[in-house]
């Protein structure tokens, strides 16, 4: 067994060892990627022909975190894995974004790319590493693949930049991003902020980059030492030339007349170009098409994409007419539906999203329960894209990875945003209707405006814009684009979405597919976006300057109140017995959280009346009964000697036949009490002893004129009363208890002090 380690020493002392040759060997490609206690599986398997047909890169990233790594059981009633969580989901699409790009254009082949967390300690994030996991198994494998690349996570933390933080270090971040990089570029950004300048991302862009440039010179060294520095051999293209250059000499001039036409119209503009090639191709027969069409297809999306950036870096001119650094027009509407607590459209172009808040209470809460991870979450941002928002004739079918993935960027831009004590659950649906350019930053500014419809006071409102980058030389001459078309994302070379304030930058995500992208281009990139998020949000506070006052009328109410921490269990009662019946009495949800000296307890309601039905029970349950205070109570129990009353939740006391009425009654049936009556009650003392109430109803009744209080029997003085010895017959011997002996039994032993 030929096993190969590296080993990578973090800034901190850390150690990541990389090791190959031991496990999964059937595998193209597969290493052991450990750090501290951390450790990762990554495999990766590619078919040897690509499948007839297919012009694109069939990759499919997994990502699968075990719960046997932290020594948990998984839940649900299988208590197996089930399917990837959204978190597994959205690791997989940071991995699967930093490796496409490097896989030649002509390799088609399926490729399938597994990594697996097979243990943790919860100190270390595992998704720290798993990029590099990725590229690595890639580097040792014989799959065509120009990296190698890795990943980190960059957080600061008290202005310094720390590499790959732990959980803990983490929550104290005001920068975090994931950054991929190949030893020479920038491949992937993706992460989120509390409001910083465009400046200070780029410094945390560029000390995650030194911290790769180390990890791809170890995957070097490893493929070297496993053999692998020479790669497959394939062909998944059958190309003609001739035919390449036909197509390139006759419809080229036709699709550049096209580009720099200046149609604002997309399907229009789609089926234009469309017509040129399908033009070109109705001078082949139908027998001659079934060999050329799909050549054709291809070579002309080459001169369609030509066309297209020639027609920006030459003139000047995009698709749609616009300027290199202008908006499409924007038009906005908040309210447009009376159901939701909160609800938005907003409509940039052709792209439009509906936009719905809900708010909710504890009891809404999504919990959280993954391998590493268990949390509850009281902000939800849910996104959907279904197939008509594109023209698309075709069923939607759940929600995929793509709508996960952007929603999550747009959850990340809007979270920081929420008042951290806000009493509510929140939860943000976006649906677009409408697409042609970036989705998830019409969602960021539609969020923003359905949250101030609904009164949530959140801190500022967030706009975001998507940017794209058309260069050619190595970046020596090129374009920033600002608010790019879809076509223009498909064809140009960087994409990037940057969300924030007036006062900074909230969440960013950036695909870079061109190698030498300079810094310089970078920072003008960001600040020509800063200019765009400022213009789209002047046009959101048009629309609505601040959150509403207050909720929608049929909003719930949410009041929050402490209680002492041993009243907790009173509250609750045996089984949860008194807070449902609360709830079932008044109509209000509630609900109680143990904190470290008082317990929280929030009451929600549609109405004030439920919520002050509510918040009185609860008082009556935590107040102390005060001496002299009159009381409303409730017949328990009745017993020949009175009556146990409550006369607040969770306190009884007996009221004494003696202290019912005036007059004398000789039996309990007499005072015609039953269980379940009600009676006014006055509370006369609490005996500090033994904690009981001494409880009366006839003083809070008018005494009777003449009345006389009856004499009891005096008992008589101690010194009158016989003595003990007295009272009793005189014991007699056959009186006693038989001795031990006498009974049958051993005699009882006794021990010495001494005694073993």
């Amino acid at each position: 067994m030929n096993v190969i380690t590296k080993t990578i020493t973090l800034a901190d002392g850390r150690t990541i060892t990389i090791e190959t040759g031991k496990l999964a060997k059937q595998a193209d490609g597969a290493v052991m990627v450990t750090m501290g206690k951390t450790m990762l599986l990554a495999t990766v398997c590619s078919a040897k022909d690509a499948v007839p047909g297919t012009d694109f890169m069939p990759l499919t990233v997994e990502y699968k975190e075990k719960f046997a790594s932290g020594g948990r059981f998984p839940g649900g009633f299988t208590r197996r894995e089930g399917r990837a969580s959204d978190y597994e989901i959205l690791i997989a699409r940071l991995i699967d974004r930093a490796l496409r790009p490097l896989f030649p254009d002509n390799y088609h082949a399926e490729t399938f790319v597994n990594v697996t967390l097979y243990s943790a300690d919860g100190v270390d994030m595992p998704d720290n590493i798993a990029g590099l996991a990725a590229s690595a198994a890639l580097a040792v494998s014989d799959i065509p693949f120009n990296g190698p690349i890795s990943e980190v996570r960059v957080a600061r933390i008290n202005g310094q930049f720390v590499i790959n933080p732990t959980f803990e270090q983490l929550e104290q971040a005001d920068i975090e991003l994931m950054v991929a990089a190949t030893l020479d570029n920038i491949m992937m950004v993706e992460g989120e902020m509390k409001e910083v300048s465009e400046r200070d991302m780029l410094d945390a862009i560029r000390a995650a980059h030194e911290a790769i440039k180390p990890q791809c010179q170890a995957q070097l060294e490893l493929m070297e030492a496993a053999g692998k520095t020479v790669k497959r051999e394939y062909c998944h293209e059958e190309n003609d030339e001739e035919l390449r250059q036909l197509v390139h000499d006759e419809c080229y001039a036709k699709a550049y007349a096209l580009a720099t036409s200046a149609n604002t119209d997309k399907h229009s503009r789609e089926a234009n170009f469309q017509a040129v090639c399908d033009e070109f191709k109705a001078r082949y027969t139908e027998e001659e098409l079934e060999t050329k069409g799909p050549l054709i297809d291809r070579y002309y999306h080459d001169v369609e994409r030509e066309a297209m950036r020639r027609s920006v870096l030459d003139e000047g001119k995009r698709l749609d007419g616009r300027k290199t650094n202008e908006i499409r027009p924007i038009w906005c509407e908040v309210a447009p539906l009376p159901g939701p607590h909160g609800s938005s459209i907003f409509t940039r172009g052709e792209t439009q999203s509906l936009c719905t808040v809900t708010l909710g209470t504890k009891q809404d809460e999504k919990i959280v329960d993954e391998a590493l991870i268990q949390d509850k979450q009281r902000f939800l941002l849910h996104y959907n894209f279904p197939p008509f928002a594109t023209g698309e004739a075709k069923a939607q079918r759940g929600v995929g990875r793509r709508e996960i993935g952007h929603g999550n960027l747009a959850w990340r831009a809007l979270k920081p945003m929420l008042p951290p004590d806000y009493p509510y659950v929140v939860r943000v649906v976006s649906d677009i209707l409408e697409s042609n350019g970036s989705s998830s930053m019409a969602t960021v500014c539609a969020g923003t405006l359905a949250l101030m419809d609904a009164g949530v006071p959140i801190k500022k409102p967030v706009s975001g814009i998507a940017m794209g980058l058309i260069s050619e030389n190595k970046g020596t001459n090129y374009a920033v684009l600002s608010d790019i078309l879809g076509d223009e994302d498909h064809l140009g070379d960087m994409d990037f979405k940057v969300t924030g304030t007036r006062d900074g930058i909230t969440a960013t995500q950036m695909d870079i597919k061109v190698d030498g992208l300079s810094y310089e281009i970078l920072e003008k990139a960001l600040m020509q976006a800063h200019e765009g998020r400022m213009h789209i949000l002047d046009k959101i506070q048009e629309t609505i300057a601040e959150p509403r006052p207050d909720l929608k009328p049929h909003a719930p109410r949410i009041v929050m109140m402490e209680i002492p921490k041993d009243m907790i269990g009173a509250v609750i009662g045996p089984g949860g017995k008194i807070i449902q019946g609360i709830q079932a009495e008044t109509g209000a949800v509630i609900s109680i959280d143990e904190d470290e000296n008082v317990g929280k307890v929030e009451i929600a309601g549609t109405c004030k009346e439920a919520i002050d039905g509510a918040i009185a029970k609860i008082k009556a349950i935590v107040a102390l009964p005060e001496v002299g205070e009159v009381y409303h109570s409730v017949v328990k129990s009745v017993m020949p000697y009175g009556v146990f009353v409550e006369f607040m939740p969770g306190k009884e006391g007996l009221l004494h036949i003696s202290e019912i009425d005036w007059c004398r009654y000789e039996t309990i049936e007499e005072t015609g009490l039953n269980e379940g009556d009600k009676i006014d009650v006055k509370l006369l003392e609490i005996d500090e002893k033994t904690g009981k109430f001494k409880l009366s109803a006839r003083v809070l009744k008018e005494k009777p004129e003449g009345y006389v209080e009856p004499e009891r029997p005096a008992r008589p003085a101690r010194a009158d009363r016989p003595r003990r010895d007295e009272d009793r017959r005189p014991r007699r011997d056959d009186d006693r208890r038989p001795r031990r002996e006498d009974r049958g039994l051993r005699p009882q032993r006794r021990r010495d002090d001494d005694e073993d």
